[in-house]
């Protein structure tokens, strides 16, 4: 054992921690409203706010899809009224997780979500939101949870739950130092979706001739899939039929690529090649992601449709965001499955010369690799975040 630490419950936890039971630590444990609230529901802004268990996130909100109760209701349901600093905690479905009510939603009502009211001389909310929401946490509550089908949280189980307890001096420190990742994460999510609202008008803009890259002029040429097709431009395909027998029987080096492509859909490597050059590959059942594969070996499923591109008149990037213009434009109503891609052949796209194309698939291109580099330092700092989460929550590093 090291020294200066206990052998817990828990597990290890510095010798002036104590382990305390979540309901030492809080001045009122209950239930949201439990029930049918949906005659209370009144429209706009009337009534009062009505937070449940999909607007709450780890230690944030999401409110689409809000609801607002009638001022009646509020009056008749007191008890799940909100105050700051109140922890709610996810009941069923994606049980445990836990945030705390800022100012801002002081004086809402809640439905069928654990309230714990902390005890600001002995607890911190915001270090109990992180615990909670830590893989510890998470796993302690797993434990407590009841039902076979629906996984339930009850309120009673909760207030015996045994928590590490630091002096609160320390757990508004550690509340701080992970609030203050949290801060960035969120920074970088609304950087990110801003981006990406950059880069969706860019191609609206770019990708119709609304807005011309300096240099090029010209008409551009309106062409149907099918017209593409006729002249060789273009080439609709499906995968073929691969199997985990097929795998098994004839394993390969060759990667595999299924309906999930936007997450490379990789389940396996079989000992056959389908194409060794770029493509335009997409989910035939209803995906909307338009990928150009890089140049190496690979299969694809028949879930995945494909196309192949003359390059000598086509840059396969631009094609690709035109497509991923196309399907964003359109409300599609995918055919049976023996229809080989969610493209019909009937669409029209425009197709610029050549160089403009290229021009084009690079300014976009740039776009995405800014995206990329931007969601790769927001996994890392999440991941370091985690790693935080994992030394301070269980006191194996201590802050100064």
């Amino acid at each position: 054992m090291r020294p200066g630490y206990k052998q817990t419950e828990v597990g290890l936890i510095p010798a002036g921690w104590d382990l305390t039971t979540m309901d030492s630590l809080t001045s009122l444990m209950t239930n949201g409203f439990v029930g049918t609230a949906t005659s209370a529901y009144v429209p706009g802004d009337d009534g009062v706010l009505y937070i449940q268990g999909y607007n709450v996130q780890e230690n944030g909100f999401n409110f689409h899809g809000i609801k607002r109760v009638s001022r009646t209701f509020h009056a008749r349901n007191q008890k799940s009224c909100l105050r700051p600093g109140d922890l709610l905690t996810i009941q069923t479905g994606d049980i445990g997780v836990t945030t705390v009510v800022p100012p801002a939603l002081a004086g809402a009502n809640c439905h069928a979500l654990v309230i714990s009211r902390m005890d600001s001389r002995v607890s911190e909310p915001n270090y109990y939101c992180q615990y909670f929401n830590s893989e510890r946490g998470r796993a302690q509550l797993k434990e407590i949870e009841t039902g076979s089908t629906m996984k339930h949280l009850n309120v009673g189980d909760m207030k015996l739950l045994l928590l590490p307890s630091p002096p609160v001096e320390e757990q508004r420190a550690i509340a701080t130092a992970l609030g203050d990742m949290d801060a960035l994460l969120v920074g970088l999510h609304r950087l990110i979706a801003k981006k990406r609202d950059i880069k969706q008008a860019a191609m609206q803009k770019l990708l119709t001739g609304q807005t011309r890259l300096p240099g090029f002029q010209g008409e551009w040429d309106v062409k149907t899939i099918a017209d593409l097709e006729r002249r060789r431009l273009v080439k609709l395909s499906r995968g073929q039929v691969i199997s985990k027998k097929d795998i098994d029987q004839k394993p390969g080096e060759f990667p595999i690529y299924s309906s999930s492509i936007h997450n490379d859909g990789l389940f396996g490597c079989y000992g056959n090649f389908m194409f060794d050059e770029e493509l335009i590959t997409w989910s035939v059942d209803g995906g909307g992601n338009f990928f150009h594969r890089p140049k190496h070996k690979f299969s694809v499923t028949n879930v995945c449709g494909f196309m192949r591109v003359d390059t000598s008149e086509i840059d396969y990037r631009f094609m690709a965001a035109e497509l991923q213009l196309l399907h964003s434009s359109k409300s599609f109503d995918y055919q049976s499955k023996a229809h080989p891609s969610v493209v019909r052949r009937e669409y029209e796209v425009q197709i610029a010369s050549l160089p403009e194309q290229r021009a084009i698939a690079t300014v976009l291109s740039d776009m995405d690799a800014e995206l990329t580099a931007l969601e790769a330092r927001r996994d890392k700092i999440r991941a370091l975040k985690q790693g935080m989460m994992q030394e301070l929550l269980t006191g194996r590093t201590r802050l100064v």
